[in-house]
This record gives C-alpha cells, structure tokens and sequence, in this order.
C-alpha cells in the first residue's frame, strides 16, 4: 500500500544513491544490422553507467561491461558515449579516455595518448572510428592500427565542434570554431580554503564572437577544402554532404536570427550558392532543421514558413516550399529514410505537452501516428527504420527504454526496470494540466499543475509556481529536467503545497504569431504569462492567492525577480537561483530576444528587461542563491543587485555557494539536498506562517 505521510519524505530519500528513481538509460545505439541494441545504464539505480546490449531475435538484454561493479557511491558518471564496430565490439568514452568492448566483454584500452574523448561514432564502413580529442578530429580503425590519425589539429582556441561522416566512409565534414578574438574572462573565487582563479571563453552582446567555418576532410588525412560563408561569425544550424559527395548544404542566420539562409556549394568547384533565404523581422526562435531530399531532389527543410514549425520541400534553388505537413502543431526533430522515402519525426499534435512519433511520405499525404502513451517519446531509429528505441517518461513515470516496431500499432517492449521497489511504494503527486488565458492578447497557454495526496480544491492550499522557464510543459517524469527538481518538487507536494510549471511565450509548439509577443520581452511578456496562470489557478481555487511563492534559476530567476520587483504584493515570496540581473552580461545569442546592441533604444531597450534596473518595487520576501564560479550568469551580478538592494533599504536573504557552478543544484548530490533544503525552508516560513 502505497505511503500516504508527508513527513517521511526527506531529500535523503529523494536525492540519494542508488536514486529512488532509478538511473536514466541513456546512449542508445544500434549495430549496423539492426538488430542489437546498445545503451547506457545501472539496473541498481547508481549513477555508475555500464553497457547493455538487446537482441532483437531472442528477445534477451544482458549487461555487456561490469566496470561499475562496487561503484556504489561517489557519483561517478561511468561510461558516457558508445559505438559499434562491424566485429561485434563496441568502442565507448571513459573519463574521457577511449577503450574497446569484445563481444565476449573483456576491455581493452585503445588511443592511450589522447584524452578529452567525445562525439565518438562508427564509419559506414563499420570499422573505422571518428572521434574529437581536445580540439582535433581524430581517426581510428582498431583491427589495423593501433594509433589515431589526426585529421584536423585543433589548438587551444581553434578547434572540431561537430562532425558527420560521408555516405561512403571517405570523409569527414565538421565545423570548426575559432574563438581567438572572442572575449576570455577571469572569475575569481574562494573554495575549499584556496583562492581560485579561472578562466573563462565568454562573449557579452556587442563583443566579436566565435568564428566557424565548414571543413571537408578525408577520413586518411590530407589537405582540408573549406566552404566558407560570407560572414563566418553568423550561427550554423545544420550542415551536411548529399549522398553523392557533390553537394554542402550549410543552414546558417545572423546573430539576431532574423533571417535564416540555406547555402549550398558544389563540392568540385567550391562555388556557393543562395538555395533558400527567409526575413522575419519578429523570429525569437532558431528550430530550424535541413537534410537532402533521400531522392537527390533538393532539401527537407523544417521551418516555420506557414507559421508553425512543419516539413516542407525545396527542389530547387529560390523555389517555392511545397508544405509536407500542416497543422496547429509544431515539429520537433525528423529523420529521414531514404531507402523507403518517408519521413519520420516527434511533434506535439496530441497534446501541447506530449511528444510522439508520426511518419509521412517524402511526397507527403496522411500522417501515422506510431506512438500510442501519452508522454515524451525520444526515439533512436534502426539503420533500416523497422524499429527504434524509445525512451518514453510521462508524469508518473521516470524515463524508461522500449523498443517498438515502426509499424502503426505496435506494442512496445519494456526493456528496463530503473526505479527502485521504494518507488512504487509511495503516493507521488498526481499531475493535472489546466488552460488559462494571457490577459495582453488573449492567447491561450497551459499549466503544469503538481496537486499534493487528498487535494481539494478549496482555495486554502499555498502555492508555488516553478522552476518558471520557457519550454516547461512537458508531460515526463519531473517536467523540465535541466534542474534535478523532480524531487523537489515531489517534497514541497507532499507537504501540501500545489506546484506549478506555467507554459510562457518563447516556448516550443505553439506557433510563430504566439511567440512573437516575447521580442524586446524578457521581464514584461513573460511575468505577465505566470501572473495569468497564477490568477487562473487560484480563481479556480487551487490556492489561497496570499500564498503564492516563485522561483526559477537563471532566465527563470530573472523572471521570479522582476516579478517580485514590477509587481509587488503579487507573490509573497520568490526564490531566484543564479538570476540573470542585468542582460549587458547575457550571452549574445540572447538578442534573438532582447535584441543587438544597436539602434538608438537599446540602452533603454536592456534596461527594460534586466532586473538589476527594477528593484525598487521589491517589498515581497526574497532569498537568492548563486554559486561564485558561474561564468554563465555573473556572480558579479548578484552582487550589483545586492548592492543595490542594500542601498534602497530591502531585506532580503543571500546564499552563496563556494566554487560552485551555474547548475548549482547538479554538483553533487550534498549540493542538491542543501539547495533544495533552503529552498523548501524559505518557502515553508513565507506560505506557512
């Protein structure tokens, strides 16, 4: 029978090893058959994560590596990349080494000599492996050599960020990244009785940013041919090699995203050229996602031309867009299967918080809907697009692997276990998801609602609503999972409070025209979309409206601040963790929002939408969390801000965390218990007394 006490869930139940919630399978990788499937996980719910391995024709799963036998503690973070070999052995990444699984089990080291291993994959040719070591592109084939050649050398500021294979083995296309010119910082701090001093790669808006560059070099080394843009500073979003090797397509946009332009080169000549270019002076968001056509006709390009994020055709250089699907929906991610001429992809036509698959001809025409849960489904396909693995989660359930014939109506097959019996043992908040309306242009939104065991909707219960970030509606275990806050969560519901996650303008799958109200918007737009749910709710009375809390870390603390600081007597407290205070320290990128530094208004312009320039108006309780290593938001920021505060005689409460991060609440599992420990204390004392 499951436990119904409130008081006998701790954050030592919640955040401890082995997790309650199991460990997340992760790395999912098929072998060039099909008919293997590989994947990352501890089935004892350790953060230690070993290799399984799933064979379609007997059904078994069977644990392939035991490298995290006795690693009960410490919270390694095991085995993080895998790949398979045409042999039946599988290459993976090991603190941050590179080492080679028989098919018997035994390990063996391989590329002793390189470190800082990653984006580790397997040629077409299925015995050959790519990799990046440090900064620099490195093959490898093991049965025939025993040291990686490097085919791109990287240097300390100058190196591979992406790659991807040629259809034949041959070659390698990758991006380079040259940060010289861009800006490099200093962040000093004490931690574990030692000063600290590190250094940072970090540009501020306004600031000359990281150069990148299209590179195509052959998988045995050489000269590399290079295809460049006419401004190299501009953002690429997808790039790739036509199955032919004659053709580069490059999807690129300035940094305000505004217009988004697709070239293409002729590999033998290195002309370029102008295949597709759209201006939308209100774009915030870069969903963009290009392939070649799998006939040789053109592009599959997702944009949202139409006004919502779908598929469409380009045959031709400055042709039309021939629409493939249509809808009130949006696109998340597709793939494409060339061998059949279809189109596989996740989108949100169900449910604005679900993900599921559908397939649609390369012609277009009706959409199958493939996946039946309602959840999140996060597919890895089979090389012949007859199955794929699917890490599914929804509300009540943290994420599991299945596998699932890509056929309409086919029954999944559960191929992992994570939680521990504890889990199933426990009364877990029940999730609700309730619409309410923006009161600046009447557009439709929805909430995420965590309601405590025996909820009744009477108007008594106090409410917290968080962690407030874009992109949050998402029906899976936790919700938004940048932050472990699953937990805390799952806490401050079991002790009564009402938890809710509001969709904001600027998020996911509702639309260009729904979006647009969040240009020039940070602070304004966005605080207004919460207060509106919080209305919503407690006119409903899912809470006392007196007893309302906030919190949020990063752009969600920069939220939970203005919202206390423009709208005061709103909220009776809020907790913002590593805030955004002041948008001159943001990253550039955030001018797809905020704007560039240009223009007459754009002093005015920031200074609208940092909160370091509103904080007169706090009269609320406030506590604020920042770690003094954070070189994403600038410690150096809060204080400014406490400065301030201090200045104009607010009270308020600060915790600095020493040596720490800007995920100040994935550090390490003490961290998170702390953390979330003050969090839950402030909010009991604001919404309790």
């Amino acid at each position: 029978m499951p436990s119904t006490s409130a008081n006998d869930l701790t954050f030592e139940t919640l955040y401890s090893e082995p997790s309650i919630i199991g460990t997340r399978p992760i790395g999912s990788s098929w072998s060039a058959d099909g008919q293997q499937l590989a994947f990352l996980w501890n089935d004892a719910g350790h953060t230690y994560r070993d290799i399984f391995v799933h064979d379609r024709a007997s059904g078994d799963t069977t644990r392939r590596t035991r490298l995290g036998d006795g690693q009960v503690s410490g919270e390694q973070q095991g085995i993080v990349e895998l790949a398979w070999l045409k042999s039946g052995a599988i290459a993976f990444v090991l603190n941050g080494r590179l080492y080679l699984s028989a098919a018997d089990g035994t390990v063996q080291p391989l590329a002793l000599e390189h470190g800082a291993i990653r984006d580790l994959t397997t040629g077409p040719t299925g015995d050959t492996l790519a990799f990046v070591s440090g900064t620099s592109l490195c093959v490898l084939a093991p049965a025939e050599e025993s040291l990686p050649r490097i085919v791109h050398a990287g240097s300390r500021f100058v190196g591979v960020e992406s790659y991807q294979w040629s259809a034949d083995g041959s070659q390698l296309l990758f991006v380079e990244a040259d940060d010289t010119n861009t800006r490099k910082i200093e962040i000093a701090y004490d931690a574990r009785s030692e000063a600290h001093k590190d250094r940072f790669t970090r540009a501020f808006p306004g600031d000359l940013l990281t150069r990148r560059r299209i590179g195509l070099v052959g998988s045995s080394g050489g000269e590399t041919q290079w295809f460049d843009r006419p401004d190299a500073e501009d953002a690429i979003w997808g790039y790739g090699l036509s199955t032919d090797g004659a053709t580069v397509f490059v999807s690129s946009s300035g940094l305000s995203i505004k217009t988004h332009t697709i070239f293409t080169y002729d590999v033998a000549s290195g002309t370029r050229e102008v295949f597709y270019s759209a201006h939308d002076p209100l774009k915030i968001r870069p969903d963009w996602q290009v392939a070649f056509a799998p006939d040789g006709e053109g592009l599959i390009v997702l944009t949202d031309a139409d006004g919502f994020n779908h598929l469409h055709r380009l045959r031709t250089a400055g042709g039309a867009l021939e629409p493939l699907t249509s809808g009130p929906w949006e696109i998340e991610t597709f793939a494409v299967d060339s061998d059949n001429a279809q189109l596989y992809f996740t989108a949100n036509a169900a449910h604005p918080a679900e993900r599921h698959v559908y397939r649609v001809a390369l012609a277009g025409g009706e959409v199958t809907r493939l996946t039946t849960a309602a959840g999140i489904h996060v597919p890895t396909y089979s090389p012949d697009f007859s199955a794929m693995a699917d890490l599914f989660s929804d509300d009540m359930t943290p994420a599991e692997l299945y596998l699932q014939q890509l056929k309409a109506d086919a029954a999944p097959q559960r191929l992992t276990h994570s939680p521990l019996p504890a889990f199933a043992e426990r009364d877990w908040a029940e999730v609700r998801y309730v619409e309410f309306t923006s009161s600046v242009d009447g557009a439709t939104l929805m909430a995420r609602v965590s309601l405590p065991p025996g909820f009744t909707a009477d108007g008594t219960a106090p409410m917290i609503v968080g962690s407030v970030y874009s992109d949050g509606l998402l029906n899976q275990w936790g919700g938004r999972a940048a932050h472990p806050s699953w937990g805390i969560d799952q806490y401050l519901a079991a002790r009564g409070f009402v938890v809710v996650s509001p969709e904001i303008r600027g998020s996911f799958g509702r639309g260009r025209e729904w979006n647009r109200a969040m240009l020039n918007s940070y602070g304004t737009q966005d605080i207004e979309d919460i207060a509106d749910c919080v209305t919503t709710l407690t006119d409903l009375g899912y809470a006392d409206k007196a007893r309302v809390g906030l919190w949020g870390s990063s752009y969600g603390g920069l939220m939970t601040l203005m919202s206390l600081f423009k709208k005061p007597g709103f909220y009776a407290a809020g907790f913002a963790g590593a805030p955004a205070t002041n948008v001159w320290h943001a990253y550039p990128e955030q001018g797809w929002i905020m704007g560039l530094t240009e223009g007459e208004d754009f002093i005015d312009r920031y200074a609208a939408q940092s909160a370091l320039f509103h904080s007169a108006g706090l009269q609320d309780k406030l506590m604020i969390m920042h770690g003094t290593k954070d070189e994403v938001v600038l410690y150096a920021d809060t204080m400014a801000l406490v400065e301030k505060l201090i200045a104009q005689g607010k009270m308020f409460e600060l915790v600095t965390l020493p040596g720490t991060g800007h995920g100040w609440s994935r550090q390490d599992l003490t961290l998170t218990r702390f953390t979330y420990g003050k969090l839950a204390a402030f909010f009991e004392a604001a919404l309790k007394a």
